[in-house]
C-alpha cells in the first residue's frame, strides 16, 4: 500500500549536481547574448550606409569580427541548451529521441561553424 518514505522513493534516480552547470551556462550565455547583440546591433545602426562594401569592410575589422565570432558561439551554445532542456521534458519516445538529439547537436554546431568560417573568409580578405 505505502511507497516508502520520499527519500526511498527517489533514491537512485540521479544526481542534483548535474543540473547546476547547465544552469549556470544558460545564465552566463545568456549574459554574453546581453552584452555581444546590442553591440552588433549599435555598430550597425551606425554605420553610414548598408550596401555590400560597407557592411563587408564593417565586418572585415578585427573588433567587429572578433564580435560577430563569439555571438555565434555563444548564441548557438545558449539555444542548444535550451533546446535541450525542451528534449528532456517533452520527448519521451525513443526513435523521436533518438533523431531529436543527433539534431539538438548537430544542427548548432554546423551553423555556428558556417557563421565562423564566413566571418573568417571577410575578415582574410575572402569574399
Amino acid at each position: 500500500m505505502g511507497n516508502g518514505t520520499s527519500i526511498g522513493r527517489v533514491r537512485g534516480l540521479g544526481s542534483s549536481h548535474s543540473g547546476t552547470h547547465h544552469w549556470l551556462a544558460s545564465r552566463l550565455t545568456a549574459v554574453g547574448n546581453l552584452v555581444l547583440v546590442p553591440y552588433i546591433i549599435i555598430s550597425l545602426a551606425l554605420l553610414p550606409a548598408y550596401d555590400f562594401a560597407t557592411v563587408h569592410a564593417w565586418l572585415a575589422q578585427p573588433l567587429a569580427a572578433t564580435a560577430m565570432v563569439l555571438t555565434f558561439i555563444n548564441t548557438f551554445y545558449h539555444a542548444r541548451l535550451g533546446v535541450q532542456v525542451m528534449l528532456e521534458d517533452y520527448v519521451h519516445e525513443a526513435p523521436g529521441k533518438l533523431v531529436a538529439w543527433v539534431l539538438v547537436n548537430f544542427v548548432p554546431v554546423a551553423a555556428a561553424a558556417y557563421g565562423i568560417v564566413s566571418v573568417i573568409r571577410i575578415a582574410l580578405g575572402g569574399a
